[in-house]
């Protein structure tokens, strides 16, 4: 048997946690997904309202990969567009946690299925900010490349 490198060590363990990371990030993605579907679905619920927070899913992260591509990172101080991409983002997050509290609100949706959306919601968004946590540095294995 050959005895790795130091260096091919550190590369085997950089893709073991890698994988591990993104089986996580899938496994939370499908967790959160689930309670969006138990809210709509289950027989005592039955509305899918709740569905148009996968509206939100979808634009969430656009503002933030938007200003990532426009504004190099050399810069140490923020800059406008940096900050109206999160402000943006928060604007967006926001309103997929209040978009239920405003069905249950009008009696569309019943406050248990708004309960499960929100715990959906709750996942889906730490799953969203874990994806760019881990695949968001500058690194040989960025999101930008793909």
């Amino acid at each position: 048997h050959a005895v790795l490198a130091a260096a091919d060590r550190s590369a085997y363990l950089f893709c073991v946690c890698l994988s591990a990371a993104l089986i996580s990030l899938s496994f939370g993605g499908a967790v959160g997904l689930m309670f969006l579907m138990l809210g709509c679905a289950l027989p005592q619920y039955n509305q899918y309202w709740p569905l148009f927070v996968l509206f939100f899913y979808i634009l969430s992260p656009i503002p933030y990969c938007i200003a990532r591509r426009l504004v190099d990172d050399t810069d140490a101080t923020s800059n406008a567009c940096k900050e109206l991409a999160v402000f943006l983002t928060t604007g967006i997050v926001v309103s997929a946690f209040g978009l239920p509290i405003v069905f249950a609100r009008a009696e569309l949706i019943y406050w248990g299925a708004c309960a499960l959306v929100l715990t959906g919601n709750t996942v889906i968004f730490a799953t969203i900010l874990g994806f760019f946590l881990v695949f968001g540095s500058n690194d040989d294995f960025s999101w930008q490349q793909w």
